[in-house]
């Protein structure tokens, strides 16, 4: 989808942090845009910076009901026609130690991370197939879906499902003018230490009290961490590139390039392959859009240090 404006991108968790730099970076290349959030204060601060009069569009959206989901979606075509870009960005997070996790603690970020993203899925796939006017998808996951860590294991398992996800229907797609990319960043300065204010009463109870508190008190490094407005741009140039991943930080080459050599290691090359059995299931062997996507970051390497 290298032909931006006049096209509209809906975009959820979309009034603040990297919602609200995404949102920025697709009006400046002449999207109207769609800001969907569960925060109304958040909408209107946004809305205002944006600054996009008719261009924009803000939308009250909590990612987990799928009837306001419709109803928006309903909203942004009654506004602009047709959507073209879906980025999948709302999102939570609770950190610390995975014995003190309560099924609610579980159940809010899974609902948010990863069943939000299902519903903008499920809701708006079927209306950017049925305009035929091609499409993009991105979700945003985390380098914690590339490289998780100790402590994470609530955000990091919803935010690798959400990675997998575009995996998975990047081949399935792409030959019907719809082009799926996982956006994987690093630290960006956003509200998602607040989300915790937007928590629904019935999934309050949580076994981080102390240890979001401590997390707190130790500072958030807001200096070390990327803008919403790179970040933002990063996104649409993984947009016009077609790029399958879209990572931000150089911080994370060896933590990724570890995991592919520790997985690269564990295949069991030491025994004799089933020729039959690798022939009747080569469709589950190698995924084409990963070793296209390749090629693509070599090309793109390419181009960036001859510029």
């Amino acid at each position: 989808m290298q032909n931006l404006a006049g096209k509209t991108a809906f975009v959820t968790g979309g009034a603040s942090g990297i919602g609200l730099g995404i949102a920025k970076a697709a009006l400046a290349h002449g999207m109207n845009v769609v800001i969907a959030d569960i925060r109304d204060d958040h909408l209107a601060e946004g809305e205002a910076e944006l600054g996009g009069g008719d261009k924009v569009l803000a939308l009250q959206l909590d990612v987990t009901d799928r009837a306001a989901y419709a109803r928006a979606a309903d909203a942004a075509e009654a506004r602009f026609g047709k959507v073209h870009l879906l980025v999948n960005n709302a999102g939570v997070a609770v950190v610390g130690p995975t014995e003190l996790a309560t099924f609610a603690d579980w159940d809010w970020v899974m609902g948010v991370n990863l069943g939000g993203t299902i519903n903008g899925i499920v809701t708006m796939l079927p209306r950017i197939l049925a305009h035929g006017e091609g499409g993009h998808i991105v979700n945003t996951s985390s380098m914690s879906g590339l490289v998780p860590v100790g402590g994470t294991t609530i955000y990091s398992s919803g935010k690798a499902a959400v990675l997998s996800m575009m995996e998975c229907m990047r081949p399935e797609l792409e030959a019907r003018g719809v082009i799926c990319s996982a956006f994987c960043p690093g630290a960006v300065q956003s509200n998602i230490a607040k989300a915790g204010e937007t928590r629904p009463d019935d999934l309050a109870e949580t076994g981080y009290a102390e240890a979001d508190k401590r997390r707190q008190s130790g500072g958030n490094h807001f200096d070390l961490f990327q803008t919403k407005e790179e970040v933002g741009e990063r996104v649409l140039q993984g947009v016009l590139n077609d790029e399958l991943y879209i990572l931000t930080h150089s911080e994370f080459l060896d933590g990724v390039r570890e995991r592919g050599e520790a997985t690269t290691l564990a295949v069991q090359d030491h025994l004799p392959e089933n020729p039959e059995y690798k022939q009747t299931f080569a469709m589950l062997f190698s995924n084409p859009s990963i070793v296209e996507e390749i090629e693509r970051q070599k090309r793109l390497k390419v181009e960036r240090n001859a510029a």
